[in-house]
């Protein structure tokens, strides 16, 4: 086989796949018989419709969670290294005070917080009396703390949408505490929201099983114990405070199906060291009821009949089907790290992106008949094969698209309007290099060999620098600036192709193979 034959193979295997991609998003339904590919390009927020969402998320919150960690592990430590202290309490929002028992403890406690937490300042102006001692938060570590906080949020929400099936949803930071969040296409707002506002933290307790909860419900509830409700009929039920495990050791959570009533119920199973901490918890509480809470909800409170080895535990609460996958959705995707509050909720309906693929469409036609029309007239056959690089152009465009699993946008179809409209500009440098040579008195075997190559770099610094434009937009865009950013990007590729390849070809194979005396340009 020549290299001419073989690039017209390469040409035409990249020709078919591309109309393969194409024919799913340019066709209304695929017959039965089709077995090429089916995926289609996905539609935008701003041309299907879908859900927009601003959350804010409470970094205060997380913030005072993470002061109360501090001061857990502060009371570990000084009880390790003997460091004696009577009182050791958080002060919301940054501040830690510690009264020890006696003043000659004082300097092994400023060794163990410059050592071990430096982001703690000892705070000279709050402190009371020379047995205590009030450390501030750092300005540096607050900041820190906050943008890990958001960031941890944002990666959790985008765990939970890429697992509830949304396709190609934005979940962007916006602000210092704010998250942007569109789903196109959403067809259950509810369910939607409910998912990713659930804080999800989940927790094991004791149920508090030695005093009464009828006195509890009565004002008398005993220390160290609180009263919880369950999470549906917001029935009372007396638990320990102290929580025995949370799901930070979580591994997997599946729905199943109870072959006793046929209800789904959630099982969940824990990493290696989460395993062996159940086991624990499991072997020392035999007989005990453990209750199982999310979000500060009971959804069960079984009995420990006997130690559970392997990490495995179930989660039932009377659940349909739709509520255990969103459980399951949520217990994978994690806890987010602090609450989250909806201050925008919008729901775009598809009417106006009805209307803008239908405004989108008529300019595409407008605009491709006007350039085929402009070429034909301008460059006689040669313009009609320009035209048929044109058609071959928008159908790459479509079947990359769909390749790469490509959103469309409004801004998206602008810059496939832009395509149409440059997508030529390669073929008439080409074409005008072309004519120069044939007024030199080249035949038409050299006038085309010449016109290629002289305007080869031409072309290829103007698409080029088009090209890395694109790029930036697409690094440093958001949204609709990425969409149109990709289908530019997109364009440019396949214009450069059809043009300096397809139609090379196409005019090389008249000219060598069929030997025509005239070039029609």
């Amino acid at each position: 086989m020549t290299r001419f034959n073989l690039r017209g193979l390469v040409i035409l295997a990249v020709i078919v796949t591309g109309v393969l991609f194409a024919v799913p998003s340019l066709v209304g339904k695929l017959p039965s018989e089709w077995i090429g590919p089916k995926s289609k390009v996905r539609l935008g927020l701003d041309l299907q419709g879908g859900m927009h969402l601003i959350l804010k998320v409470d970094t205060e919150k997380a913030l005072e969670s993470r002061l109360n960690s501090i001061v857990s592990d502060l009371k570990t430590e000084m009880r390790q290294k003997r460091i004696h202290y009577t009182e050791v309490d958080a002060i919301p929002p940054d501040s830690i005070k510690i009264v020890l028992r006696s003043p000659d403890d004082r300097d092994n406690l400023m060794d163990t917080v410059s050592s071990d937490y430096p982001y703690l300042k000892e705070s000279l102006a709050a402190q009371e009396t020379d047995n205590s001692v009030v450390f501030k938060i750092s300005a540096q570590e607050i900041k820190r703390m906050k943008e890990f906080t958001l960031s941890q949020a944002l990666e959790t929400i985008r765990n939970r949408i890429d697992q509830f099936g949304v396709t190609e949803p934005t979940i962007v930071p916006t602000g210092k505490d704010s998250i942007l969040v569109q789903l196109p296409g959403i067809t259950n707002p509810q369910r939607a929201i409910k998912l990713i506002g659930k804080t999800a933290l989940l927790e094991f307790k004791l149920v508090d099983e030695d005093h009464s909860l009828e006195d509890a419900l009565k004002g008398d509830v005993p220390p160290g114990s609180y009263i919880a409700y369950y999470r549906t009929g917001h029935k009372p039920i007396l638990l320990k405070k102290r929580t025995l495990m949370t799901g930070d050791y979580l591994e997997d959570a599946r729905v199943r199906i109870a072959r006793t009533y046929n209800e789904p119920y959630v099982a969940i199973s824990f990493n290696n060291e989460g395993a062996r901490l159940f086991k624990r918890i499991t072997t020392e509480n035999v007989g005990k009821r453990l209750a199982i809470l999310l979000d500060g909800k009971v959804y069960s409170a079984p009995v420990i009949r006997e130690p559970i080895p392997g990490g495995k535990a179930v989660i039932e609460g009377r659940f349909k089907l739709e509520e255990a996958r969103d459980l399951a959705i949520v217990l994978r995707a994690g806890a987010l790290p602090a609450p989250v509050e909806i201050v925008e909720n919008r729901t775009v309906g598809p009417s106006l992106g009805r209307d803008s693929i239908h405004k989108g469409f008529v300019s595409i036609v407008i605009g491709g008949l006007s350039v085929i029309l402009f070429m034909v007239l301008y460059y006689n056959w040669s313009g009609l094969l320009a035209d048929l690089a044109l058609v071959c152009n928008i159908i790459l465009i479509m079947g990359a698209l769909a390749m790469f699993h490509a959103v469309l946008t409004l801004p998206g179809m602008a810059g496939i309007v832009l395509t149409i409209g440059m997508a030529v500009d390669a073929n008439v440098i080409v074409y005008e290099r072309i004519r120069e040579e044939i007024r030199l008195g080249r035949g038409p075997a050299k006038a085309l060999e010449a016109g290629y190559a002289n305007a080869l770099s031409t072309v290829l610094d103007a698409n080029i620098t088009t090209l890395i434009a694109a790029a930036v937009l697409f690094q440093f865009g958001t949204g609709p600036i990425r969409g149109f950013a990709v289908t530019l990007s997109i364009g440019i590729l396949s214009s450069l192709f059809t043009a300096l390849v397809l139609c090379k070809w196409i005019m090389e194979w008249f000219v060598i193979k069929k030997k025509v005396q005239r070039i029609s340009i």
